[in-house]
Order: C-alpha cells, then sequence, then structure tokens
C-alpha cells in the first residue's frame, strides 16, 4: 500500500478501511493537474532557495517523465496507490531517489488535492464553454433559417400567437448565453490558487505563493488558508450552473420530444439521432432527447449530494470532502455529452414549416389580432374579446379557421368588420407587425440574431483567451 503518511503507526491498514478511504479508482482523473501542481511547486521551492536548481530539474524530469509514460501507457495508475498523490511521488522516488522525497517540502495533501481539483475543473469549464458556443452557434443558423417559419406559440401547452421558429429557438438562444456567461463567472471566483496553504494554517518555509498562482495562471494566491482547503463553492456553482444548464436541454428536449410526435410532425429526427423499436417497426423514436431529459435528475443528483455532504462540515479539511470529486466528475461527462448530442440532434433535424405554420392557423393563434383589430375601429377592449370569442365558438363548431370565415359571418356578429380583416389576420401580419424589441417580427428578429451573432464572436474569441493560458 503506497502512502504519504504511517509514521506514527504501528500497525498496517487494515485492507478494508485502506480500499474505503482510497481515492485513486477516480482522482487517477486529473493526473496531469497533479504534476503540473508539483512543477510550479518545485520550480517556487528553487526560487525562494528552498531547493536547488539540480534538485529542481532533477525532480522536474522525473515529474515529465511520468507524465510522458502515463500518457503513453507504459506506466499504469493502479489501485496499490492510495490516491493520485501517492502514485506521482511513489513513482518519482522510484525514478530519481531521495531528491524526489523533496517534493513534497512546505505542502499537505489538503492544499494539493485543492489545488488539482481547482485546476481539473478550470480546465473543465473551458470545455464546457466550448460546447455550450457550438450549441450557440447551431441555434444561431437555425434562428437565421427560419426568422420567417410561422408556428404557435403555446402558455400552459395551449396555442397561444403566432410566432416563428426563430422567435421560439432565440428563446432558448438566451438561456444558454446566460450558461456561457455563468461558466465565466465561476471561473473568475474561483480562480485562485491554494497552493502554499499547508494542512490549514500555510507553512514556515519562505514560499512564494504568487509565483505559484502566477505558475498556474490564477490570478492571485487565496487569502485564507483554512478556507483554502475547506473550500468546494466552486464545485457547487459548478454543479448548480450544470444543473441549470440540463434544465433548459431538458425543456428544449420535451418540445422536440413534442413536436417530433405524429400528432405535431412540426419535425423530424434524423435517423443518426433516432432509435426504433423492437417489436413495432414504424417506430422512431426520439431517444435522445429522452435521455437528455432523464440525465437532467442524474445531475441534480449531485448537486444535492454535495450541498447536503458539505452543509455540516467543520473547518479545515474533512475526508468527507473527498465525496465532491465522483460527483462532479460525472456530473461534468453526463453535461458535456448532453451538450454534444443535442446539438447534433437538432442541427440535423427537418423542419416541417407547413406543418407549423397550418397548424397556428388552426388554433386560432391570431384571436388576439382580430379583436385588435376592432379595437383599432373604436371597438372598447373588452367588448372585441367577447366578440372574437362569439367568432371563434363558431369556428369550432363548423371546424373551420378564422380566415375560413366569410366577411357577411363576420358582420352578422359584428358590423364593424371589413375585407381587411383577412390582411390583419394572416399569419404574416400577425407577426411581422410585432416588432417592438424581443417580438417575433422580422425586423425586431433580425436585430437580435446581429446582437446574438456579436455574442458568438465575443465568445470565440474569449474562448481563445482561455486556451492561451
Amino acid at each position: 500500500m503506497a502512502q504519504l503518511w504511517g509514521g506514527r503507526f504501528t500497525k498496517e491498514t487494515d485492507k478494508l478501511v485502506y480500499n474505503f478511504n482510497a481515492s485513486i479508482s477516480f482522482d487517477q482523473k486529473f493526473y496531469r493537474q497533479d504534476i503540473r501542481g508539483s512543477i510550479a511547486h518545485v520550480t517556487m521551492l528553487a526560487a525562494s532557495g528552498i531547493l536547488t536548481d539540480i534538485e529542481r530539474d532533477q525532480i522536474i524530469a522525473g515529474l515529465n517523465g511520468i507524465l510522458n509514460d502515463v500518457e503513453n501507457g507504459s506506466l499504469q495508475i493502479t489501485s496499490e496507490y492510495e490516491d493520485i498523490h501517492s502514485f506521482v511521488e511513489a513513482n518519482l522516488i522510484d525514478r530519481i531517489g531521495d531528491v524526489g522525497k523533496k517534493l513534497h517540502t512546505g505542502r499537505s495533501r489538503n492544499d494539493q488535492v485543492a489545488l488539482d481539483m481547482k485546476l481539473y475543473v478550470r480546465d473543465e469549464i473551458v470545455e464546457l464553454k466550448k460546447l455550450i458556443f457550438k450549441l450557440m452557434s447551431t441555434i444561431h443558423v437555425l434562428m437565421k433559417e427560419h426568422i420567417d417559419t410561422y408556428m404557435p406559440g403555446f402558455t400552459h401547452l395551449q396555442k397561444a400567437q403566432p410566432i416563428t421558429l426563430a422567435h421560439h429557438l432565440g428563446a432558448y438562444m438566451e438561456m444558454f448565453k446566460r450558461d456561457y456567461d455563468r461558466m465565466n463567472d465561476i471561473y473568475d471566483r474561483m480562480n485562485y490558487c491554494p497552493l502554499g496553504s499547508g494542512a490549514l494554517a500555510g507553512t514556515t518555509y519562505p514560499l512564494d505563493r504568487e509565483l505559484t498562482a502566477s505558475l498556474l495562471d490564477f490570478y492571485g494566491p487565496t487569502l485564507n488558508s483554512m478556507d483554502s482547503v475547506a473550500d468546494r463553492d466552486y464545485c457547487i456553482e459548478l454543479l448548480s450552473a450544470m444543473s441549470t444548464i440540463m434544465m433548459h436541454l431538458s425543456r428544449f428536449s420535451e418540445e422536440i420530444i413534442i413536436w417530433n410526435s405524429n400528432e405535431y410532425q412540426f419535425v423530424e429526427l434524423d435517423d443518426s439521432y433516432s432509435t426504433g423499436s423492437s417489436i413495432m417497426p414504424q417506430k422512431k423514436n426520439p431517444d435522445i432527447a429522452e435521455l437528455v431529459r432523464g440525465k437532467t435528475g442524474r445531475v441534480y443528483g449531485a448537486l444535492t449530494s454535495l450541498l447536503t455532504t458539505m452543509k455540516g462540515i467543520p473547518l479545515a479539511y474533512n475526508k468527507d470532502m473527498q465525496e465532491d470529486k465522483e460527483l462532479t466528475f460525472d456530473a461534468i461527462d453526463t453535461v458535456k455529452g448532453c451538450l454534444a448530442l443535442f446539438t447534433g440532434m437538432i442541427a440535423t433535424m427537418t423542419v416541417n414549416k407547413p406543418k407549423m405554420e397550418a397548424s397556428a392557423k388552426n388554433g386560432f393563434t391570431n384571436a388576439t389580432d382580430a379583436a385588435d383589430y376592432l379595437v383599432n375601429h373604436g371597438v372598447p377592449f373588452r367588448d372585441a374579446h367577447g366578440i372574437v370569442g362569439q367568432l371563434v365558438l363558431k369556428c369550432i363548431d363548423e371546424n373551420i379557421s378564422l380566415d375560413q370565415l366569410s366577411l357577411d359571418e363576420y358582420k352578422a356578429i359584428c358590423p364593424v368588420f371589413e375585407d381587411d380583416i383577412y390582411t390583419a389576420i394572416s399569419m404574416e401580419e400577425c407577426v411581422q407587425k410585432r416588432n417592438t424589441i424581443g417580438a417575433p417580427g422580422h425586423t425586431a428578429m433580425q436585430n437580435v440574431i446581429d446582437t446574438n451573432g456579436n455574442f458568438l464572436k465575443w465568445a470565440e474569441k474569449d474562448i481563445i483567451n482561455h486556451n492561451k493560458e
């Protein structure tokens, strides 16, 4: 059992206890971050006169050798090591001898794991931003293609008013823009280096924590050593932000599932993003959308679990906090997979424009516009509301839409109506005259699309800047 402790122990750890305590099965995921942090640490130790330059170079060469061997598969991370830290240090000592034992000078596993976790989460935030960017870019293309694709807008899952598909997709674009911004918020708030905090009370060695922070592209060192090793707020914030992403994806998935149904036929999902039935040959199921919807609960569960784990922990570090890793790792992998698959699904789906427009017409989504027509001709709105309600009832009885009523039928209920009512309640007119900011009219939507284009240009540069760090 390769451990970094045991000097005051006289008995071997029980094997069951060792296995229960070990984290190598999951914290091996951040071996790159652990080695990167160690290289920065020994670089700082040498710059501070705690190690010689020769010792620094030996240790860094040994660490790079371990990294290369793990990457090319010639060195396996196995369960004989308690955690990734003991794996790296034990292999380093095997390779370079006693000088490898100086790696841990001025450092505790507490601030080391806090660093590794921060580096890993920070890297994954950048990857999540890339995937959100790809999804937004796909939605942006669809919005441009469907700026004049008419469809019903819904409230309570009831047809309400006519909108465009671009307008509907634009609502999700706003959600994912906020998700992208939340990733940046978390990145900025967490980007301070805990290394040098020791177990909880710093160290007597003259460490240059500002240098370590700079070497690892942090904004600076953390300011309280107890908080440094006890803080998992950034994991909770990320899990919360990812839960929100999944909530957005789940809502979108639900609508795709409805739109893809036989009753709606607004869209058809590509064969490559659908599955069939083992018994019903006619079936084409939206399994990707359903799985995204289902996996949302998995990410919610990770957030709730970590909040529950952290709520009763006194300062500073406690072993309970080891639970942060599996929860966060699994949630990150889940969200990344869902973002990638969902993006591919909507990029390849076929939109049925005639079905969408017919649904808007047949659902009386232009009823409000008929009432507005009367208001514009001097009828009080409350009276106009009642008049159009009578017209809708007549249409329901005759199984027709408002634009199929004759002018005589209109006039029989209200003599104010004239021939121009048909223009007023056309899908095109209903949508295109709504041009206030945020509305579905062509001019308003084009302004929003242009704004989104600028946001995407900024986001692309933002991601490039992160990749340079």
